[in-house]
């Protein structure tokens, strides 16, 4: 996910700094002898030139006064160039802050108690299970409802504010449970802060947009903080990039404002951070502020680590970052990802300063690391810290004598979406890689019930919880080069339960076993299908036959979630139900409709057809690329509202009509192709021989 940086990179970045200086300049940058400015600027080269980043803003905030603020971006062609103070971001999930402080601004004017039920405020909110009358707002700030986590259907799309996906939440969550009692734990949960948002409109009168404008924006002043659903130069969005698009793809829309729609830029979330931490007592008051930034993440369930870049208050996703706590600082911290867009805000309450650094491609994660050491390389500066303690470093473990008990630990594990048969055997496990940053490898014993892997800098054991689950601790200082290290502790899976099934249910099961199924209703012009994983469910059943892609199989058409993992890894859950219609199989999953590949056919590869677009299928339609068709060019004669996407054999994307423009594509052998478009849409497909 990210390249060690050689010695011929960091020389490139030391000869690339002057670039960066303008850039800073020309954004209200600092000197260049200005350590912090050069660490920042150091770092946003680090960002673009090893981590996918095409675009860097960043500011901070001192006491009501910017005392940095610089931006650094790289055109498609390669070249660096400044970025304005004045472009805009989408922010992901610090959005959440955002809600959050609305709910907590109406508790303040007594219109809301956060303890008291949801159904109070959203009297139609209502689930498939009795335990939903127990949740209530605090539950939906600090990920403790017991909500399978996120309903993501069409809420990233492409220049389009469709409002459906909040429309249509609470009759989705209607005919859902939950996976565990309302308080129990803090888990990662999206719909949370969407239901807030309804039950801020709910309570106020206004939508939440309105809400936002006349409650922040104008008292703040703020002329950068939008939402897809306000009227503003779209020309001001930093352009997004996907590699092999050509150009700037048309917005991103994260129509999921509550969790994660909100656009704006480093300096106007800095000052938007003075509300968050009590400085702004007109707009949040400093009681409601310092509720937020209790660990509420300590109500429940939780790993035992104390350091940790995990630690939920109330909207925020660390209410003591490490390892501000080793220099006797309080730091809270929120990071956010969409797609395209990526974010981290940390603060410092009682030092009143704080940092934003906002990117165009790579993630959160490494936001949040760059905006830690820019913001203690500023601390330094100013004399409040004496130094920057050095990143400990690791060695090869000493493997120990494993205890015999230890043994009983072996057995099925499971995650969303996954399984996987873990052994206990001489003193050693072996784990796939983790969180797509701890690389595979083999964890040896090395004492006190716990094993180190080979890299020295992860730890892991098997903990028995409160709730009876026993899980996979994982704690590991994470090292993303040139940028700093970043401290995670956190459950990666949970111990299964032996679940024998019948002959009947195991032959149903065993023939979807490897068998791929492709979402019907999705949107044409959804972010997603960049990369189509959320699109596509590929069962996968684990070797005892009893779980179905991490969910346990209850009979021939149905398999439920049975993760119920604190901090992130059981986030996003789902249940797996089958259906047929006309002989046709089809999945529901997580709001989502899908087909089985069974009726998944290959496109006509004569020289003309049509493709309507069916009023059942929700908008999509997938056919295989076969030997027919294979190596051709087609070109599409589409309504405005319609469209297509072409994968080759491994999936890697060809051609994303709402995305590129082009209505034209060479056709790989056995790839895919999806089109979609409004109900009843006719598409016309037109084939032509490849030229050579």
């Amino acid at each position: 996910m990210w390249k060690r940086m050689s010695a011929g990179v960091m020389a490139a970045l030391l000869l690339a700094l002057p670039v960066a200086e303008e850039a800073a300049r020309a954004s209200g940058g600092s000197a260049v002898n200005d350590l912090t400015g050069t660490k920042a600027r150091q770092l946003a080269e680090v960002l673009v030139d090893n981590y996918g980043v095409t675009g860097v803003q960043y500011a901070i905030r001192d006491e009501g006064k910017v005392v940095l603020s610089g931006g650094l971006g790289v055109t498609e062609s390669g070249s660096k160039t400044p970025v304005a103070k004045e472009a805009m971001f989408g922010i992901g999930s610090v959005s959440k802050m955002y809600v959050t402080a609305a709910a907590m601004m109406l508790a303040d004017a007594g219109k809301i108690n956060i303890d008291e039920p949801l159904t109070a405020y959203i009297p139609e909110f209502k689930m498939a299970d009795e335990r939903y009358k127990r949740i209530t707002p605090r539950m939906l700030m600090n990920h403790s409802a017991g909500l399978y986590g996120s309903h993501y259907k069409n809420s990233m799309l492409l220049d389009d504010n469709d409002t459906g996906n909040h429309d249509q939440l609470l009759e989705n969550l209607r005919s859902q449970r939950l996976k565990s009692d309302p308080g129990e734990y803090s888990v990662y949960a999206n719909d949370g802060f969407q239901l807030l948002e309804i039950l801020v409109e709910r309570v106020s009168g206004m939508s939440y947009s309105e809400f936002l404008a006349r409650h922040v924006g104008e008292p703040l002043q703020l002329t950068s903080t939008k939402t897809p659903l306000d009227e503003f130069d779209r020309g001001r969005l930093y352009p997004i990039r996907f590699p092999g698009i050509a150009g700037a793809l048309p917005p991103e829309n994260a129509n999921v404002i509550g969790t994660g729609g909100v656009y704006s830029t480093a300096e106007e979330l800095t000052l938007f951070a003075e509300v968050l931490t009590g400085e702004k007592p007109e707009l949040l008051s400093a009681a409601s502020a310092s509720a937020m930034q209790q660990p509420e993440y300590r109500r429940g369930v939780w790993v035992k680590d104390k350091t940790n870049t995990f630690g939920y208050g109330l909207g925020w996703d660390s209410v003591d970052l490490a390892p501000f706590g080793d220099y006797g600082i309080k730091a809270l911290t929120k990071g956010g990802d969409t797609l395209m867009y990526h974010s981290a805000l940390i603060a410092l309450p009682e030092e009143d300063v704080s940092i934003a650094l906002l990117t165009s491609g790579g993630s959160s994660v490494y936001n949040t690391a760059a905006a830690t050491n820019i913001l203690l390389a500023y601390l330094k500066q100013k004399g409040d810290i004496a130094e920057i303690l050095p990143a400990p470093t690791f060695s090869e473990p000493v493997k120990k004598d494993m205890p015999d008990r230890l043994r009983a630990y072996a057995g099925w594990y499971g995650t969303v979406g996954s399984t996987l048969r873990i052994t206990v055997d001489d003193g050693e496990v072996k784990l796939p890689a983790l969180m797509g940053l701890i690389p595979e490898q083999t964890y040896v014993y090395t004492g006190g019930d716990e094993f180190t892997g080979a890299d020295g800098r992860t730890v892991i054991s098997f903990d028995e919880q409160t709730n009876g689950h026993t899980y996979i601790r994982v704690k590991s200082h994470l090292e993303f080069p040139g940028l700093g290290q970043a401290v995670m502790a956190y459950y990666e899976y949970q111990k299964l339960a032996d679940n024998p099934v019948t002959e009947t249910v195991s032959k149903a099961w065993k023939e979807r076993n490897g068998r791929t199924y492709y979402a019907l209703d999705e949107k044409i012009n959804s972010l997603f299908y960049l990369s189509p994983s959320v699109l596509t469910k590929k069962i996968e059943l684990n070797e005892d036959g009893g779980y179905a892609n991490g969910a346990k199989i209850t009979n021939e058409d149905h398999a439920v979630n049975v993760a119920e993992i604190p901090v992130m890894n059981g986030r996003d859950a789902f249940d797996l139900e089958f259906f047929r219609k006309d002989g046709v199989e089809y999945l529901r999953a997580a709001g989502r409709t899908y087909v089985g590949e069974a009726a998944v056919k290959p496109i006509y590869g004569g020289d003309s057809s049509i493709v309507t677009i069916p009023a059942e299928s929700g908008g999509a339609r997938w056919f295989k690329i076969g030997g027919e068709a294979a190596g051709r060019t087609m070109t599409v004669d589409q309504p405005q509202h319609a469209g297509f996407v072409v994968y080759d054999a491994k999936g890697a994307l060809v051609s994303f009509s709402a995305a590129g423009g082009s209505r034209t594509a060479v056709l790989p052998e056995d790839g895919l192709i999806v089109f979609g478009g409004r109900p009843g849409d006719v598409l016309k497909i037109n084939m032509t021989a490849e030229s050579k």
